[in-house]
């Protein structure tokens, strides 16, 4: 659940955003294996909105009223309220599962997060090293350096999921998922497969038939793990809302 005065992440289902938002916003796919998604959004008569469950990292930038604001967000284990800052403007990049920043706490990013003190409109601190804050279409290159500097590192294991069990034991899975995400393996899972079945239920998608392609025991199940995980059911989320915004929302395979 988004921690008590987290600023929420707008970000878009699709590229060219989705009209259900008071938002202006898009998102792209990153070729980077350590990027999942980059996404830049504008609020505007937004005051909060759902901030869906996540396995994944963020780092976000928002300007408001000429300051500039840099946080490294942490997984969500469930869906809640989030306020939006007002009259803003943010970009994000979304890394891929397995990316983390061994330098910091993990465990308290976990459902929190950790604003980064002294950010002006062009740098940022971080690590011991001032950084140019990125744009929408330059986020692969900085990403590049964090990588090389290594403030970034990439779990291959957990990226793959957890790769086959003959490779390594489950204990060692379960370490390294806990090392790279602060989660277990069962919660990445759980987490990505309702990501998924909202997207395809908002695609239009029966319900009946999200139950079948993704595994779960039956229409009742799906519905717990979407109240729990994307804050909706079924039904509000195939009809528009325009009360209360999603946030970042995309399939759990990052498609």
């Amino acid at each position: 659940m988004a921690a008590a005065g987290r600023p929420a992440t707008p970000g878009a289902i699709e590229e060219g955003g989705d009209p259900e938002m008071g938002l202006e916003m898009e998102s792209r796919r990153s070729g980077s294996p350590y990027v999942e998604r980059v996404w830049r959004s504008r609020s505007s008569g937004v005051s909060q909105m759902l901030s869906v469950a996540s396995a994944r990292l963020e780092l976000v930038f928002w300007e408001q009223q000429g300051r500039m604001n840099v946080a490294v967000q942490g997984p969500e284990t469930r869906a809640g309220r989030a306020p939006v800052p007002e009259e803003a403007t943010f970009v994000g990049i979304s890394f891929a599962l397995g990316v983390s920043m061994p330098h910091l706490p993990l465990a308290e990013l976990v459902d929190g997060n950790l604003v980064l003190p002294g950010a002006t409109r062009r740098s940022f601190h971080l690590k011991g090293s001032w950084w140019q804050v990125p744009g929408y279409d330059d986020a692969e290159p900085f990403v590049e350096r964090l990588v090389r500097e290594e403030v970034l590192v990439r779990d291959p294991l957990v990226a793959s999921g957890g790769g086959p069990a003959s490779f390594v034991s489950e204990r060692t899975v379960q370490r390294r998922f806990l090392a790279a995400t602060g989660l277990t393996r069962n919660a990445v899972r759980q987490i990505d497969r309702a990501r998924t079945a909202a997207v395809l239920i908002r695609e239009g998608v029966p319900a009946v038939e999200v139950v079948h392609r993704l595994g779960y025991f039956d229409q009742p199940h799906l519905a717990r793990s979407l109240t729990r995980f994307i804050g909706r059911t079924a039904t509000r989320l195939a009809a528009p809302d325009t009360t209360e915004p999603l946030s970042l929302l995309y399939r759990g395979d990052g498609s």
